[in-house]
């Protein structure tokens, strides 16, 4: 492969080992630019121990790019023991939401769905068994920026795509929700301008705007306790 693609020496090194324990293999803290996988991680039996170690792993600015299944509710114990839905990459699958919440608490703050599919279920002994769940593959970006909180805040940015990324000159997809065209500026929340600012895309991009001015919680996310025009009973603070 290394003649094939015309390379002088080989540019890649494989090393065999567990991702729950990466620095039995020698791999530094704060070493790489991007982790990725592809549905491994649904059958380690400590999925928290393999998000700590490719945080650990990952730069600043660093990204875990990977795919896997996940499930819309949590699974009981039996079906994480039975070998054929652990085979079929079912048994082990995450509840998408204690997901998010164990990123979040390594310190993947903002998770990003970059693209998500059901998983139809055709076998009839594995539906009768697990047939009351959905499953689907979803593909994350997690990102190692210390800075992102824990929702989407406005402070005014916006972030143009230049049209460099090689394979890409029309558009960029960041994630399921932001798509920018090239030459277009988009109003995006400081998480955002932090994951194409701060990480391998800085060079693709043009940020504008600081921290400098807060507008609020950036429209369309989250939850907020200010009702417009609210009618209802006065609160007891002042």
């Amino acid at each position: 492969q290394m003649k094939t693609f015309g390379y002088q020496k080989a540019n890649i090194t494989f090393h065999q080992g567990y991702i729950e324990d990466l620095s039995s293999i020698g791999l530094e803290d704060d070493y790489f630019d991007i982790v990725i996988s592809n549905c491994v991680v649904n059958l380690s039996p400590d999925k928290e121990a393999v998000l700590k170690e490719v945080y650990r792993v990952l730069k600043r600015g660093g990204e875990f790019f990977f795919s896997d299944v996940y499930c819309d509710r949590r699974l009981p114990q039996w079906a994480k023991e039975d070998p054929v839905l652990l085979g079929e990459c079912l048994g082990g699958a995450f509840y998408w939401k204690d997901f998010e919440r164990k990123a979040k608490d390594i310190g993947f703050i903002d998770p990003r769905v970059f693209a998500s599919s059901k998983i139809d279920l055709f076998d009839a002994e594995t539906i009768r068994k697990i047939g009351f769940a959905d499953f689907h593959s979803i593909t994350y970006r997690l990102f190692k920026l210390p800075e992102l909180e824990d929702a989407c805040e406005d402070y005014g940015q916006t972030a143009t795509y230049q049209g460099t990324i090689e394979f890409s000159p029309h558009r960029f997809e960041l994630d399921h929700h932001h798509i920018f065209e090239t030459g277009k500026p988009m109003r995006v929340c400081s998480n955002t301008a932090s994951m194409v600012g701060g990480t391998r895309f800085a060079e693709h991009f043009k940020v504008s705007g600081d921290h400098s001015r807060h507008f609020g919680l950036f429209e369309g996310c989250g939850e907020t306790p200010l009702i417009p025009n609210d009618t209802g009973p006065k609160g007891g603070c002042c």
